[in-house]
């Protein structure tokens, strides 16, 4: 169980005033440890571009959500051993090699608000250090000595490259439907998420129901997420979110508002998207063109309620789980990744 120094557990921390933020409070002192070993492990006496490279991303803030949800879960289901960490720090390396290689692949220049690592050094450092990062994952994952975990994170790692491949030949295709949208999205963000609430369980022997529920609480919440992130690119705040609005429009990405305009779209709105999306010709205007489509379909708002209904599956899965103050965190958690956007 979490604790606080005094040794007396922690409940609902009533100065945080978001669920993420309540969660970060009850975990504070696994958390630390978590970042203590990530330090550790990320670096290297032959390679100094390495800590450098994954210092600039790892020390850029963001929230650790996926390092947390382990933590969470295994504390949810009573685990008192030290592996909890060793598995957060996993989690949190797989995700961090994920967005060095992204940025490359995307050719992003910015990341949580700051140039990024690719743009500072060059994409074969951020390539082979996210590699690096990978290689590290894997030597954590086995410390614990148990093959299920083993299995769930590599076979999660295997899950986001392939999700990305797949993005890779759908993100520009107008033919593109939600359901190969939702395959990807299973691929390249929730199965982290599911991995990480599912390895919590298993290193706390929970029962076969419970372990269940924690991946079905991942999976749904992993794709609520990536759903909310993808209106947020046409309707969010770039200073909250650390992106430009109309990011994805830019990188020609097919996500779930654009569709679902698509699937609406008569032959002249059909013609404006295969010339931005699939042939990469924009012009000025076109994004506020491109909004104005999402608008006249409602797009935006059918997108809304397709999170808000995984949201609704996340909290359901967790009706198995025992009653503890984290599973009403976890709950607020699902709820809020929809009010980013309300």
């Amino acid at each position: 169980m979490s604790s606080r120094v005094d040794g007396s557990v922690m409940g609902l921390d009533e100065t945080a005033t978001k669920p993420h933020e309540q969660l970060a409070a009850h975990l504070a002192g696994k958390m630390e440890a978590v970042n203590t070993l990530i330090r550790d492990r990320m670096a290297s006496r032959h390679a100094p571009r390495i800590p450098q490279v994954t210092a600039h991303l790892v020390e850029a803030g963001g929230k650790r959500l996926r390092p947390m949800l382990t933590l969470a879960t295994a504390d949810l289901c009573g685990y008192d051993g030290p592996y909890d960490v060793h598995l957060a720090a996993t989690v949190e390396f797989i995700h961090t090699a994920t967005l060095l290689h992204d940025d490359v692949v995307d050719e992003s220049a910015q990341r949580r608000g700051r140039p990024t690592a690719n743009l500072l050094w060059d994409n074969k450092s951020s390539v082979l250090v996210g590699d690096y990062l990978f290689a590290r994952a894997f030597q954590l994952m086995v410390e614990p000595g148990s093959l299920r975990v083993l299995d769930i994170l590599a076979n999660a790692s295997a899950t986001i490259a392939e999700g990305e491949v797949l993005q890779l030949s759908a993100a520009q295709d107008l033919a593109t439907t939600e359901d190969i949208y939702l395959q990807v999205v299973r691929g390249k963000t929730a199965a982290l998420f599911s991995a990480a609430t599912e390895v919590g369980g298993v290193i706390a022997s929970a029962p076969e129901d419970q372990v269940k529920a924690l991946f079905e609480y991942g999976d749904a919440l992993g794709i609520a997420f990536q759903i909310v992130d993808d209106l947020l690119d046409y309707q969010g705040d770039a200073k909250a979110t650390g992106k430009n609005v109309g990011d994805d429009f830019r990188e020609r990405k097919l996500t779930l508002p654009v569709i679902k305009a698509i699937a609406a779209a008569d032959v002249e709105e059909r013609a404006f998207w295969r010339r931005v999306i699939e042939k990469g010709d924009q012009r000025e205007g076109d994004l506020a063109h491109a909004l104005d489509l999402l608008d006249k379909h409602a797009a935006l708002d059918q997108t809304r309620d397709n999170a808000q209904e995984w949201v609704a599956k996340a909290r359901g899965a967790l009706r198995v789980l025992p009653a503890h103050p984290v599973r009403e965190m976890l709950d607020h958690l699902a709820d809020y990744v929809v009010a980013r956007i309300s």
